[in-house]
């Protein structure tokens, strides 16, 4: 394996970003244990960033800390799922109905700039989904909580850990594309109740699928 190069920011930062995108892509399993000797190895570094990276990485949820047994990949149970998605539907929801009363004719065009990205890919799975979080991401923004921003920007790294993920079930995606068009359509109308009715639906949705 070819070493990992390293930026001069802070160490233990980027240390826990290869770490958070090693868990996202699977190369560190739920549930599996994380070596902590191997990773400094292969880093070139001592454990004292190794260990700080774990901390900023436990405290976002992506990984658990045991006693006397180290560091492990967080594994979501059935529980965890649904309540990140009962959270995430109660914070996404609230602001798509600010977007809809506060927004302006341009911010929106923005979100609609990102659904008709959204339908151009519906056939590449991996694009869907990314193109997909950075429209439910343009929302938390319009809708400028930098307190919901965070807490959203954490539940999303722990949905990542759900290993099968809703948008890949068959017709799910088809069935996440309508839903964001009747959440746009509900914002394009300024009704902040259809909006946040509209954005429950999809949550609720999505966690059906997920836990299906």
């Amino acid at each position: 394996m070819s070493a990992v190069t390293l930026t001069p920011r802070a160490l233990y930062e980027q240390v826990a970003e290869q770490l958070r995108q090693r868990i996202f892509r699977r190369e560190l399993e739920p549930g599996g244990w994380i070596d902590e000797l191997k990773i400094a190895e292969e880093f070139g570094i001592s454990r004292t960033p190794l260990r700080e990276a774990l901390k900023v990485l436990a405290a976002e949820g992506l990984v658990t800390m045991k006693v006397r047994r180290g560091a492990y990949v967080t594994e979501m149970s059935e529980k965890d799922l649904r309540d990140v998605y009962h959270l995430l539907s109660l914070l996404e929801s609230d602001a798509a109905g600010v977007v809809a009363r506060n927004a302006t004719d341009a911010q929106l065009q923005t979100l609609q700039a990102l659904h008709d990205e959204l339908a151009a890919c519906i056939d590449d799975r991996e694009k869907f989904f990314a193109v997909n979080e950075r429209f439910h991401l343009q929302l938390l923004a319009l809708a400028d909580n930098r307190w919901r921003d965070q807490m959203v920007t954490d539940l999303r790294k722990v949905m990542k850990l759900n290993r099968h993920n809703s948008l890949f079930k068959q017709g799910r995606i088809e069935d996440s594309l309508a839903e964001h068009g009747a959440i746009m359509a509900a914002l394009r109308a300024r009704d902040a109740v259809a909006a946040t009715q509209t954005m429950q639906a999809h949550f609720r949705n999505g966690l059906q699928a997920a836990a299906a």
